[in-house]
């Protein structure tokens, strides 16, 4: 009895003490990683959409992602790879939107743009947004796969 008392006694010592940290911080509690340090993760990020709320989801994941990689001894290689209405993304972004977009590009995101896309929409590469000649790629889903095959992880969300 005595065994279980001092069980229930630590138990709920635990809980209160759990509960404490977490709110402490807001209700959240400090991260941990159990495996070993990030190091470099590559991911290619598709866009696919004109949808401004997965637009905005991308942009937030990737400067998510990249905070996380520097807070825990890693670096993070993304691309993004523009295609189909995708690359409205590029069109005449508002204020906000550009300026996540140039934040991600000087935090070393790189964008790449489908011919493909450019060609069929008749869409001139220079009046995308910071968009140069180097980042048009032959084919947007082509680029995304071979990138795959290059190690780079496949961001699902689309």
């Amino acid at each position: 009895m005595r065994k279980v008392l001092s069980f229930a006694f630590l138990a709920s010592s635990l809980i209160v003490w759990d509960a404490t940290r977490a709110a402490d911080v807001g209700g959240y509690v400090e991260p941990h990683i159990t495996h070993p340090a990030f190091g470099t993760v590559k991911i290619v990020v598709p866009i696919t959409t004109d949808d401004a709320k997965v637009w905005q989801q991308k942009l937030r994941n990737m400067n998510n992602g990249l905070d996380a990689a520097n807070k825990w001894q890693g670096q993070a290689n993304i691309k993004v790879v523009l295609y189909a209405r995708g690359v409205r993304l590029l069109m005449e972004p508002d204020g906000d939107l550009a300026n996540a977009i140039t934040e991600l590009r000087g935090r070393g995101v790189t964008f790449l743009v489908c011919n493909n896309t450019l060609r069929e929409g008749k869409i001139d590469f220079h009046t995308l947004f910071h968009v140069i000649d180097d980042d048009v790629v032959p084919s947007g889903f082509l680029e995304v796969a071979w990138l795959a095959a290059q190690g780079y992880s496949v961001d699902p969300v689309n």
